[in-house]
């Protein structure tokens, strides 16, 4: 049995956050890829407004990869990070002589997926340890004919046992 990859990724979403994509994703490029432990000390020490909401999505993340996978936080690394751009709040600044001007304030949704290490290497060498067993598989597959019998196997003919192109029986 083959363990899915999608049962080695937890996921959390931060959705309709009020900052632009832009100013997001400037810190998001910044931790992608990196380990949990690393992404929690570079999200604290940056100067931006951004590293607060994409901090609480990433701890949320973790704790549902503790939770789901039962997996130890030192294992876990970014492997894909992403912010979209959310729905635009339209409001009105009212100014002078009873005019008005728009005002857009735009939100993003912030997307953190992580995967756990050790898991994933158990995945590689089972994988390994599989695939001889899935090549002859395949050649089988592919030696059957498509005649009334589906299941009739095509025999090897090996030219140099059986006595060469010239050897009848």
């Amino acid at each position: 049995m083959i363990i899915k990859e999608n049962k080695t990724e937890v996921y959390a979403l931060g959705q309709h956050i009020s900052m632009s994509v832009h100013k997001a994703r400037r810190v998001i490029d910044q931790i992608r890829g990196r380990s949990y432990e690393e992404t929690l000390m570079i999200l604290e020490l940056m100067p931006y407004r951004a590293c607060y909401p994409i901090f609480k999505v990433v701890y949320s993340a973790a704790a549902n990869a503790s939770y789901l996978l039962g997996s130890n936080e030192a294992n876990l690394f970014i492997c894909k990070a992403e912010v979209n751009e959310g729905t635009t709040m339209k409001r009105l600044k009212l100014r002078a002589r009873g005019r008005s001007y728009p005002i857009k304030k735009p939100t993003c949704h912030i997307t953190i997926v992580m995967k756990d290490i050790s898991i994933s290497e158990y995945e590689e060498t089972f994988w390994f340890k599989t695939e001889k067993f899935l090549e002859i598989d395949s050649i089988q597959q592919l030696k059957k004919t498509k005649s009334k019998n589906k299941y009739r196997t095509i025999e090897d003919h090996d030219m140099y046992n059986n006595g060469g192109a010239w050897h009848k029986k």
